[in-house]
């Protein structure tokens, strides 16, 4: 036992933190945690010094969420308004009226994930791919493709239809998620693939546009 344990828990017992005490006497902290942490007048001492602490930066904390709100909600307004600009020059254009009409009908309405339309029609997930690559001018390592399989299909094969299809190279697809059916014979030949794109700036635009889209028609 070191000679020094009395001055710890004297240090201790006047409410100093394991780094104070540290300091002072140079015992290591992972000493002074199997000295301390067993007794239950020094639990409550770093039960009081952990609010207090937490008292003290809390202001700072609510300073940086505020500022922080504000930082994103005029992030999202800018975007909105870029998106309403977007839209005065773009209702003529075919293939934005398409690809608004498509994520419209088929596409995920929840701000906080990805742009993702999920379909059994590769044709209709084309004109997608198409409108993400050139009315949105994304480059197309950007746009991803995921698929959704039953197990008697091959996972390679449905990969290369799809691929060829819509216009997304394999290398771009993620995982394939394999499903077990109701039914033990497939019911859906290639599966179900999904387009997707994490950009949060394009999915609050698509928002917009599909808010605008009535009166584009």
């Amino acid at each position: 036992m070191r000679n020094d344990r009395s001055k710890v828990l004297a240090l201790r017992k006047r409410g100093w933190s394991y780094n104070l005490i540290h300091k002072k006497l140079g015992v290591p902290i992972s000493t002074l945690s199997s000295w301390l942490s067993h007794i239950s007048w020094s639990k409550t001492i770093r039960k009081d010094l952990t609010q207090k602490a937490f008292l003290k930066v809390y202001p700072q904390l609510q300073a940086m969420n505020q500022a922080r709100t504000l930082k994103w909600e005029e992030w999202r307004q800018e975007t909105r308004r870029e998106a309403e600009r977007d839209f005065s020059l773009l209702s003529q254009n075919q293939l934005f009226i398409a690809g608004v009409v498509i994520y419209w009908g088929e596409g995920d309405k929840n701000p906080k994930n990805p742009v993702r339309v999920s379909n059994t029609d590769p044709h209709m997930l084309n004109i997608f791919v198409k409108f993400l690559k050139t009315t949105c001018k994304l480059p197309e390592d950007r746009i991803r493709a995921h698929l959704i399989l039953y197990p008697d299909l091959d996972d390679s094969l449905c990969k290369k239809y799809w691929s060829s299809l819509i216009g997304i190279n394999q290398n771009l697809f993620y995982k394939t998620q394999v499903i077990q059916g109701r039914h033990e014979t497939r019911r859906l030949g290639h599966g179900i693939c999904s387009v997707e794109v994490s950009s949060r700036q394009l999915k609050e635009k698509i928002l917009v546009w599909i808010n605008r889209m009535p009166q584009a028609v």
